[in-house]
């Protein structure tokens, strides 16, 4: 199968520091004329590169080389500005809608709110080297923060909770699924319709147990990395 053997050599290449993280490989014609290939075999190569991770494509401008993911432990407080920086990246966050609006399907369903509720949105795009890699919609109970449309909402939210509100995570419950990117998303983080996308669907809580908010993270799959540590608790048997 020569596509495999067109990926291998690509893999090796990225291996030995020959390609580094965000460079932009040959155009396909280019590369297909390069492994002495058709174009429709080449793809068959970069999908399987795109599906393990290592390049990934940026409408109309072609193929790179995919940089080290972020390393995301869900056991950890750190909002997204923090764990980057600890992680010795470039983290920015653009903000891109923030109103009331009638609760949708899925706030209603994360928040656990009755029909003709009013949230807050906030769609964001969290960006690494100037590289979007994750579009974040947050809605929030409004009646704990009736003023927060009134601050710059590109910054951490946890902060904005804790600093001006008095509020901070106490409990948080994770689902993570796959899908893919499309619509509104796909044009945010300048991929192409179909991209593979890890999807981190956070329920948080306050210190006083009441459901606050929730976040809903489209992220490029190549860009994250779930890692978590944990402490496992044995529980002897009791003697009967």
């Amino acid at each position: 199968m020569q596509y495999v053997k067109i990926k291998d050599a690509i893999v090796e290449q990225i291996e030995a520091g020959m390609l580094s993280p965000r460079q932009k490989l040959p155009a396909e014609r280019k590369l297909a004329e390069s492994f002495d290939t058709t174009r429709v075999t080449l793809r068959e190569a970069l999908g399987l590169l795109e599906a393990e991770g290592r390049i990934y494509r940026e409408d109309r401008r072609g193929w790179f080389i995919s940089p080290a993911p972020l390393r995301y432990d869900p056991t950890q407080a750190l909002n997204f500005t923090n764990m980057a920086l600890a992680q010795n990246r470039q983290p920015k966050t653009e903000l891109l809608l923030a109103k009331a609006i009638l609760a949708n399907k899925v706030a209603s369903r994360l928040l656990n709110l009755q029909p003709f509720s009013d949230v807050y949105r906030v769609d964001r795009v969290r960006y690494l080297e100037d590289r979007p890699v994750a579009y974040v919609t947050n809605y929030v109970r409004p009646e704990r923060f009736p003023s927060l449309l009134d601050f710059d909402l590109s910054q951490s939210l946890t902060d904005i909770y804790r600093d001006h509100f008095g509020v901070v995570y106490q409990q948080t419950r994770y689902r993570i699924t796959t899908s893919s990117l499309l619509g509104d998303v796909v044009q945010a983080l300048r991929a192409t319709s179909g991209t593979p996308a890890m999807v981190v669907e956070r329920v948080n809580y306050s210190q006083q147990g009441e459901l606050i908010d929730c976040h809903i993270e489209y992220w490029r799959h190549d860009a994250l990395c779930i890692e978590s540590l944990t402490q496992l608790s044995h529980h002897k048997p009791k003697a009967g």
